[in-house]
């Protein structure tokens, strides 16, 4: 039987992400000289709680890969710190090895993910042997990962990758993820890639797994239905930047941040009533190698004002109990728009 990490006691940040920040150096000419950067990642500053399951959002190129990335210290920070469990991911305390033995990560390209050369037991059982586990434990392990996941051992363990279905493979990457016996799973688009009756299956595997193994979820996706279904929080990204956090009902139902509220007018519905005409967003996201001044968003919003372009906002309460980078929820600010005027303003 496969034993359960230990979760209990009062809700606590599991993992704490500190002014995080990742530019990518662009040179140009013979000599490569530098001609700036890439703002992918700035200082992002969020907690995931224990045993809860955060769900991050937002365009194309807003940063949610990269910040996963950083997170599972797949590339180094340019600036800011990972602390898990109250250590500082890299340091004496918590040193890579242990980290990467209690966070694990499943990658959209479910092909990819997977050493073609190796049979399904020996990758789901490679990662325990790398960590001090038998090679017959190992594969005990990996056979119960299978059986957890959904596919008979007798039938997939000795397969290849490419004799497998899109959604097989998947469910292959989960096992893996799971065979250190970790935490936190970072979910980076899992089923993005996957037929829609697929997609549930899924989900609700992934679910079922949450409870079982007492896990904690980043869940990443473009898709806010699932993201909805999925999350306890959710964390909206706009250029690099959090635009609003909070819990899932306070945000669906009542978005403090436009750009969030633009997202969620922009889901396709069978209900007429819910069904808008116009695009939710105009134009295209500002260039991460010249950002705009002040707020990021203010360029594409419609209620922005003047001083949205010489003040960064930063995180405030909203009156839904969430967190919005939208000068409209501080008082005082000078924006004439009241606090809550938002997800009216774009429903109308």
């Amino acid at each position: 039987m496969l034993s359960l990490p230990d979760v209990g006691g009062p809700a606590q940040p599991l993992l704490t992400v500190r002014g995080l920040t990742k530019h990518f150096p662009l040179k140009t000419g013979f000599l490569g000289r530098g001609a700036g950067v890439v703002r992918a990642v700035d200082e992002l500053d969020f907690e995931v709680m224990k045993g809860e399951t955060l769900g991050i959002v937002g365009e194309s190129g807003c940063g949610k890969s990269t910040t996963s990335r950083l997170i599972m210290a797949l590339m180094a920070p340019t600036s800011g710190e990972v602390v898990f469990d109250g250590r500082q991911v890299g340091s004496r305390e918590m040193p890579l090895k242990e980290y990467r033995r209690q966070v694990q990560m499943v990658f959209q390209d479910s092909y990819a993910s997977l050493n073609p050369r190796l049979t399904i037991e020996e990758s789901i059982a490679f990662a325990p042997q790398v960590h001090g586990l038998s090679r017959g434990d190992s594969r005990a392990r990996a056979r119960d990962l299978l059986a957890a996941v959904g596919l008979n051992p007798d039938q997939f363990a000795r397969r290849y990758p490419h004799e497998l279905s899109g959604g097989q493979r998947q469910r292959i990457n989960i096992a893996r993820a799971l065979a250190l016996r970790p935490r936190l799973v970072l979910l980076d688009e899992p089923v993005s890639a996957l037929d829609k009756s697929v997609e549930a299956q899924v989900l609700n595997l992934l679910q079922d797994l949450k409870g079982q193994f007492g896990l904690t979820y980043v869940f990443i996706s473009h898709d806010l239905n699932v993201v909805q279904y999925m999350s306890d929080r959710v964390l909206v990204m706009y250029l690099g930047r959090v635009a609003e956090v909070g819990p899932v009902e306070a945000i669906y139902a009542s978005a403090a941040h436009p750009y969030t509220a633009a997202l969620l007018a922009s889901r396709p519905s069978m209900d007429p009533d819910l069904r808008r005409t116009e695009p939710p967003l105009v134009g295209d996201p500002p260039n991460p190698i010249n950002p705009p001044p002040g707020c990021r968003f203010h360029t594409r919003c419609g209620f922005a004002e003047p001083v949205c372009s010489t003040t960064v906002p930063v995180l405030h309460p909203a009156p839904a109990g969430q967190q919005a980078a939208c000068l409209m929820v501080v008082p005082g600010s000078g924006h004439s728009r009241a606090p809550g005027s938002v997800a009216r303003g774009i429903a109308a």
